[in-house]
């Protein structure tokens, strides 16, 4: 009798391969989590570090990751810089306990970053109530950003004076110029930072906001940088001394956000304003202080007017300026405006000298002399002009555009006055006070600052 074949294979042991290979899966599986659980925590550990030194600034210094950061790395920029803090904050926080004074700060401050990040500007740091902050696109960016932060101000003073608290005011002070961003420290800390006079200067212009008690000031390199300026509602303050600086710095109030009827009147009154700041600093001050009375009845809460106009009485009993930066009666050589290429040297000092010969006959003969010296201006400015930017792209300037930008923006200007001078739109002592002021501004910012640069790199390259 057959019986029926049982078709299942018995039941094999296990083989010593088939437990090393198990066992070998094993280790490889948490290897591989292992790894994912490093990488999860790299990435955490990353943006944790990321919150300390902003990625937009690992991208500056053209490095992947904060591991990869050294001690000393850095780069050259031409970028605008911003500093804003809280007025009287002292007697502020005298009121507030510690635990408060912390939680104060952090809600304004935490208000504050989104729109500064919206508006493509890097937070470098904060200073107790202070921001500072970096503008690497355009001054047009740092510009629109400050307005967005006065405008959300107003947003967080609605909710402070809902909750019982007095509302808070915040200056904020702009400048545009060469920094280097990098690492400074020693072997066991170090942190990111920015250097160069652009960063002192803005915090000098911040500072004047409590002088003028204006929200915005910009300086004239920050102007010049704008793409158009007439986008803001803009005008000319004063000239500020600033320490350790041998040539005063234009400032330029920015008041998009002061409250419509204000805005609107001082639009109105802004040439006015701006005639009388002429006459101011050139002595005449009786009729500066008619013309701003008349500005004050059109805008009776401009406060810069006010200040003028104290000003004007203090003069008339000091005999002299008491805290603005005069215009010189003439332009004056310097070397700080040597920039080590001979032939844009000479064409400097031949604008100085004609410039000089031409400035004292436009206050005796009138228009004629003014319309002279702003053709000779545009006309000096093309010709120099021509012969730099040849220069700069032959020998692959990085700061083309940037350089390109601030001739576009003197050709403007002067061209702009030529067409008031034969319109006689302005009066004669307006429009010499503007020529003299553009002229000051541009030896000491472009000249002395924009074209140093360049001839520094020229004279390496060439």
């Amino acid at each position: 009798m057959s019986h029926a074949r049982d078709h299942h294979e018995p039941h094999k042991p296990a083989t010593p391969e088939g437990s090393a290979q198990d066992a070998i899966q094993a280790i490889l599986q948490k290897i591989i989590i292992a790894h994912q659980q490093s990488i999860a925590l790299l990435q955490q550990t990353e943006t944790a570090y990321g919150r300390l030194i902003p990625r937009q600034l690992l991208t500056l210094l053209e490095r992947d990751s904060i591991v990869d950061v050294k001690l000393g790395d850095q780069i050259e920029r031409k970028l605008t810089v911003m500093f804003s803090d809280i007025r009287n904050f002292t007697p502020l926080s005298e009121s507030m306990t510690p635990g408060e004074n912390f939680e104060f700060i952090n809600s304004y401050l935490g208000v504050m970053e989104p729109v500064v990040d919206r508006h493509g500007g890097i937070i470098d740091k904060y200073m107790g109530d202070s921001i500072m902050a970096l503008f690497t696109q355009s001054a047009d960016d740092a510009v629109a950003g400050s307005i967005a932060m006065l405008e959300k101000l107003e947003h967080y003073n609605a909710g402070r004076a809902r909750a019982g608290y007095v509302p808070i005011q915040i200056g904020i002070g702009l400048n545009t110029g060469m920094v280097i961003i990098g690492t400074v420290g020693g072997a066991n800390r170090m942190d990111s930072t920015v250097i160069g006079d652009a960063v002192n200067l803005t915090s000098r212009i911040e500072e004047a906001t409590k002088t003028y008690r204006v929200p915005l000031l910009i300086s004239q390199n920050t102007l010049y940088d704008l793409v158009d300026p007439s986008k803001y509602d803009i005008r000319f303050l004063d000239r500020i001394r600033v320490k350790g600086k041998t040539q005063p710095l234009s400032v330029y109030e920015v008041f998009d956000n002061d409250p419509a009827a204000l805005r609107n009147a001082k639009r109105a009154s802004k040439a006015k304003f701006e005639e009388a700041i002429a006459c101011y600093h050139m002595k005449e001050i009786p009729l500066a202080m008619e013309l701003l009375t008349e500005c004050i009845s059109v805008a009776p809460d401009d406060i810069p007017a006010r200040i003028y106009l104290a000003r004007g009485d203090e003069y008339l009993v000091a005999g002299h300026h008491t805290s603005t930066g005069e215009l010189d009666a003439s332009l004056e050589w310097r070397k700080e405006f040597l920039i080590g290429i001979e032939e844009i040297d000479k064409s400097h000092e031949r604008l100085f000298n004609r410039v000089n010969a031409l400035i004292s006959p436009v206050t005796k003969d009138g228009k004629k002399a003014m319309s002279d010296l702003l053709v000779f201006l545009v006309g000096h400015a093309q010709s120099c002009f021509r012969i730099e930017e040849d220069l700069m792209r032959r020998h692959g300037y990085k700061f083309l555009d940037s350089h390109l930008q601030e001739h576009k923006r003197f050709i403007e200007n002067f061209t702009a006055l030529k067409v008031e001078a034969d319109a006689a739109k302005s009066s004669l002592r307006y429009l010499s006070f503007r020529t003299q002021l553009l002229l000051f501004d541009w030896f000491t910012g472009h000249i002395a600052k924009t074209d140093r640069h360049m001839g520094r790199f020229l004279t390496s390259a060439m």
